[in-house]
């Protein structure tokens, strides 16, 4: 197999304290020195993407970088011989895009531990139109599963749910059969919304606590909590007894304070949601789980897919908070 000796990628510079991503040719072998070569066919933009690209959060420690925390492609070579040349498989999460060069390249170097084969129920395309947000919320319904949150349960809150994990949780919970509650302040995308499943939509400032009482009226089953911060404290005391909350997002900030009455009066749990670095056993049923999903529902609106060289303005609409969606990068 003929493989090159330089490679396009999105690289990102930091340059008198201004981070600038462009599109370059890098030698290949300036990749990691690792166990498994792909060359990448699909990518997508996810938040962790975007601050990525622009220094925040230090969520990448040093430049350059090329960012891109999934990819699909096909096996070039692996050195275990666990996958065959040309046999299609997915990276998301661990370290791709955030420390390691990442999917935003013709290549990507990676431990054979990162690597899981496509399902044959998904597309390359599908695989990215999930990637790491729709990983990640269906491994939050995974957890809620664990905690016998099943639809006969009541009605499920997703936050944040025009983004890209909130949206996937939004969709696969209505595939599902659950009841779902979309929360944004995107008031024109309620119809979106509709189209991919929400049984109800309300205003993010309605959930927020209406007084300091440490436990509220009860009103869903469960939530797929995407943006942290204070809304969790609310969103904990009106929880159904016995009932869960999903956590995964930190955009409204790292820290809340709550109190430990929801927990002994109302016996609800709070679960943590780690997908970037989720057990290998458990990643391989997360992703057989959603092969099972009926993709073909999804509106039109709800995917863009674009070329390497379009990324920039996406990576700044989807940190600003004006994505709707799932975007796939095209390699």
């Amino acid at each position: 197999m003929n493989i090159p000796k330089t490679i396009k990628a999105y690289v990102v510079q930091l340059v008198h304290e201004i981070y600038k991503g462009k599109i370059e040719h890098i030698e290949l072998n300036s990749l990691p020195k690792n166990e498994v070569l792909v060359k990448v066919q699909y990518s997508s933009i996810n938040y962790k993407d975007a601050l990525s690209a622009t220094g925040k959060n230090s969520v990448t420690k040093s430049y350059p970088h090329i960012p891109g925390i999934d990819a699909v492609g096909q096996v070039i070579s692996d050195s275990t011989k666990t996958y065959s040349v040309n046999e299609t498989v997915i990276v998301t999460g661990h370290d791709l895009g955030t420390n390691t060069y990442g999917g935003y390249a013709e290549y990507i170097s990676v431990p054979v531990h990162w690597v899981v084969p496509l399902p044959i129920q998904l597309t390359p395309q599908q695989s990215m139109l999930i990637g790491t947000a729709g990983f990640t919320a269906m491994y939050g319904i995974k957890r809620l599963e664990r905690e016998q949150i099943t639809p006969s349960k009541g009605p499920v809150l997703v936050t944040g749910a025009t983004g890209g994990v909130g949206s996937m949780a939004v969709y696969f919970l209505a595939q599902l059969g659950y009841e779902v509650v979309a929360a944004t302040q995107k008031t024109n995308s309620h119809e979106f919304l509709r189209t991919i499943g929400a049984n109800k939509i309300i205003n993010t400032e309605f959930i927020y606590a209406e007084n300091d009482n440490p436990l509220l009226k009860r009103r869903w089953a469960a939530c797929i909590e995407t943006v942290g911060g204070s809304l969790l404290d609310s969103i904990l005391r009106q929880i159904y007894d016995k009932g869960a909350v999903a956590c995964c997002g930190n955009i409204l900030g790292q820290n809340f304070s709550t109190s430990i009455y929801p927990f002994i009066l109302r016996g609800i749990s709070l679960l943590g949601i780690d997908s970037a670095y989720c057990e290998y056993d458990l990643r391989l049923e997360i992703w057989n789980s959603l092969s099972n999903i009926d993709f073909n529902k999804l509106p039109n609106s709800f995917i863009t897919e674009l070329k390497l060289d379009s990324i920039n303005k996406h990576l700044d609409s989807i940190l600003n908070g004006m994505n709707v969606g799932r975007t796939i990068v095209q390699i």
